[in-house]
C-alpha cells in the first residue's frame, strides 16, 4: 500500500479561538492524508465530540480559557480507545512541553510553525512516533548533562526514538529486525530504570540528543 492509498488520518481540532481553527482548517484541510472530522472551542465540547466521533488524533491548544489544554489532554487520553494528541502552543516553555509529555501527548508544535511542520508532527505521531518543533527541542535539551549509560547501539536507538521514529522505522534504518530493536528497547529501559513504553518515549524525547553526541 502506498502512502497515498493509506487510510486518512481522522483529525480533530481543539482551540477556543474560531480564527485559529479557521486557519488550521485552511492550512490542513487540503492535505491528502488528513480528514478533519470535527472541532471544538471548549473542553466540554471536545470531550463530548471526541466520544462520538472517535478521531485518530487531536490537535489541541495548550492555553484555553475553560481548561488548560494539557489537563484536557490527560482526560482524553484516559479514554479507550485513546486518540493520539499533538499539542499546539504559542509557548516554547520547557515546563509546558514536559507536562504535555508526562500526561501522554506525543507531539508539541508551535502555532507559528509552517503547515509542513504541523503535518510532519501529525504523521509522525500517527505512525507511533513523537514530534517536537525544532525550536522546542532546542530549548528543552539546552544545558542538559550527558549520561553515557548505554551501549553505542542503544544510544543510536534512543536517539532515533527521540526523533519520533517507530521501531519499524529504526529497524529499517539500522538494518535490524523489529524484534532486535524491541529487545534493545527493553535493555534501555532496564539500564535507565524505566518501566513503561510511555516513560521510555518521554525520556527519549528529553534526553536522546545527549546520547547522539560524540
Amino acid at each position: 500500500m502506498t502512502k497515498e492509498d493509506a487510510a486518512p488520518i481522522r483529525l480533530f481540532l481543539v482551540d477556543d479561538h474560531p480564527l485559529v481553527r479557521d486557519g488550521l482548517r485552511a492550512r490542513l484541510g487540503t492535505m491528502p492524508r488528513l480528514e478533519i472530522v470535527g472541532e471544538a472551542g471548549s473542553a466540554a465540547e471536545a470531550l463530548a465530540l471526541v466520544e462520538s466521533l472517535r478521531p485518530d488524533l487531536l490537535l489541541m491548544d495548550v492555553g484555553m480559557k475553560d481548561m488548560n489544554g494539557i489537563d484536557l489532554a490527560a482526560l482524553v487520553l484516559q479514554r479507550q480507545p485513546a486518540p493520539h494528541v499533538v499539542m499546539l502552543s504559542m509557548y516554547d516553555n520547557p515546563e509546558y512541553v514536559q507536562k504535555a509529555l508526562q500526561v501522554g501527548a506525543r507531539g508539541y508544535v508551535l502555532k507559528d510553525a509552517p503547515a509542513a511542520e504541523i503535518v510532519a508532527a501529525i504523521e509522525a505521531v500517527s505512525a507511533g512516533g513523537t514530534f517536537l518543533s525544532p525550536a522546542v527541542s532546542k530549548k528543552l535539551f539546552r544545558n542538559q548533562a550527558p549520561r553515557p549509560l548505554l551501549t553505542p547501539r542503544e544510544s543510536e536507538i534512543l536517539t532515533a526514538l527521540g526523533r519520533g521514529e517507530s521501531s519499524k522505522q529504526i529497524a529499517r534504518d539500522l538494518g535490524l529486525s523489529v524484534r532486535t530493536v524491541e529487545a534493545h528497547r527493553q535493555s534501555i529501559k532496564r539500564r535507565l530504570g524505566i518501566e513503561g513504553q510511555a516513560e521510555l518515549i518521554k525520556y527519549a524525547v528529553e534526553h536522546a540528543r545527549e546520547f547522539g553526541q560524540g
